[in-house]
């Protein structure tokens, strides 16, 4: 007798298969209008005819059963004040429904709903201490102007930018590059408990799906995906800052590189993206200039808990 899925059960059935991937899991919904249910009732032949000639993905759903417990997921997230939402739901960022490949569903942790547009603020692991300062004043004087700070949660660029939104009460977010169960680096578990409580964690793994290099690269699209504007602080010509500028061009959001020395590594990212047409930043307002938005879009600010950071990158 066939196991009866609820449609939240299939989608998380369908997200924690393994060698599908999102364009795959994409395409199997849109084969099915959009109905998780029913990729679980098909055989194998209609399989085939929509993801192709890839018999792994194929077997992955047939035997999906092998590979996750419905009732055993849903009890884990209940323990651990874990969401699962999935794209039509409330809470799911707008924005990131717009990219050709999105994540089927999102773990969340903290009930923040992305009400607030979102500026991503990334760079290198490997920050020297100008990087670390300009991205903690960047995360403060964006979030005290309304913004959400999406960053990664990483050693360095990310940390200080969270680390800055939260200084002044702010919001701001993190997008795993693992299960949302998982903290890395695990020095910032407090960091992951003090986003939690204001603003969210983010992951589109299943719960315990370890740091591997493909992982963390495919957060760098949701990063992207989920923000109007993606700010690059330091970076040198490879690493994960620059996968997330590579992605904010193929989405078709705004692109901004803070320059640095010409004789450190560190900077030779930014330096570069620039060069290509990366828009040059040295205060917060080149980010406001840029966006121009109309209406009500702009957000309101906040009242920040203690003044903005002042230095560079700035307000004027």
């Amino acid at each position: 007798m066939p196991v009866l899925l609820t449609e939240k059960q299939a989608f998380l059935a369908l997200n924690a298969l393994p060698g599908v991937g999102p364009l795959g899991l994409n395409r199997l919904l849109q084969g099915f209008q959009g109905d998780p249910c029913a990729v679980f009732r098909a055989d194998k032949r209609k399989l085939e005819s929509i993801i192709g000639d890839r018999p792994g993905a194929v077997a992955a759903v047939l035997d999906w059963h092998t590979h996750v417990d419905p009732a055993k997921e849903d009890d884990r997230l209940l323990r651990g004040g874990i969401d699962f939402l999935t794209p039509g739901e409330p809470g799911y960022p707008v924005l990131l429904r717009e990219i050709e490949d999105p994540p089927i569903g999102l773990y969340r942790k903290g009930n923040y709903g992305f009400i607030n547009p979102c500026i991503g603020v990334v760079g290198s692991r490997r920050a020297t201490a100008y990087g670390q300062s300009v991205a903690t004043r960047l995360g403060a004087q964006l979030a005290v102007l309304g913004f959400c700070v999406v960053s990664g949660l990483s050693r360095g660029i990310d940390t200080a930018a969270h680390e800055g939104a939260l200084s002044v009460g702010g919001r701001t977010a993190a997008v795993l590059g693992t299960g949302i169960d998982i903290v890395f680096p695990p020095e910032n578990l407090a960091l992951y408990r003090r986003i939690s409580e204001t603003g969210a964690v983010l992951s589109e793994f299943p719960l315990g799906h370890p740091a591997e290099p493909d992982s963390l690269a495919m957060r760098s699209r949701v990063i992207s995906g989920i923000c109007e504007a993606v700010i690059v602080v330091e970076s040198d010509l490879r690493g994960g800052a620059m996968t997330t500028a590579r992605f904010a061009g193929e989405h078709g959001r705004l692109l901004f590189a803070v320059p640095g020395r010409i004789d450190q590594s560190s900077s030779s990212g930014c330096n570069q993206l620039i060069r290509d047409g990366a828009a040059l930043l040295t205060r917060v307002e080149d980010v406001l200039n840029e966006i121009q938005y109309l209406g009500g879009l702009k957000p309101a600010p906040i009242r920040p808990a203690k003044p903005a950071p002042e230095g560079t990158a700035g307000p004027a």
